[in-house]
């Protein structure tokens, strides 16, 4: 194996909790078990913590995937050098606190990609008062990138888009959209 790979012979030999583990054996497959458990334990341990976290939120608290898993999301894209966004604020506080119970939750995204302390004090200045994710979950959900603001995207229990809305929209419209897309 050193022949094909000249860096294996340097990798060898790895130090691990105070012993020596002979990743030579490992690799032909004739180490002991121990070490083959020990190691796939370790690596499980590693890919446990990558898990498939939102980031943070507005107030730097972490948005995770337990948290939005199996809920109806409303995503609304915002700006604040945008009337329209500025205006349905208050529609969308309204939306979050009547439908504080999940399976729906209301989250923001700022169009502008504030981070850290910009988004914090956007979002205050604009009285949100539902979270704001710091990342853009377009990626995640395969959201069509949209160059008119505010838009909203509806995105059901098992992570699929059901709609998207341009332009400002009320509590009243959303709660009747929502309950036409849950039937």
């Amino acid at each position: 194996m050193a022949a094909q790979y000249p860096w294996f012979e340097a990798a060898a030999r790895v130090p691990f909790a105070g012993a020596a583990l002979d990743a030579r054996r490992i690799a032909r497959g004739n180490g002991d078990g121990k070490w083959r458990v020990l190691m796939l334990l370790l690596i499980g341990v590693l890919l446990t913590g990558c898990s498939d976290d939102y980031g943070m939120d507005q107030y730097g608290r972490k948005v995770t995937a337990e948290q939005l898993e199996g809920q109806w999301l409303v995503i609304n894209y915002w700006a604040q050098w945008c009337g329209p966004c500025r205006a349905e604020v208050a529609e969308l506080n309204t939306l979050a606190q009547q439908l504080s119970v999940p399976p729906v939750l209301v989250l923001g995204v700022n169009f502008d990609q504030l981070q850290g302390d910009q988004l914090s004090q956007a979002s205050t200045a604009l009285g949100i008062q539902y979270r704001v994710l710091a990342q853009d979950p377009a990626e995640r959900w395969q959201l069509p990138r949209s160059e008119v603001l505010p838009v909203t995207y509806i995105i059901d229990g098992q992570g699929k888009l059901r709609e998207r809305l341009l332009g400002e929209q009320t509590a009243a419209g959303l709660t009747a959209r929502l309950v036409q897309l849950q039937r």
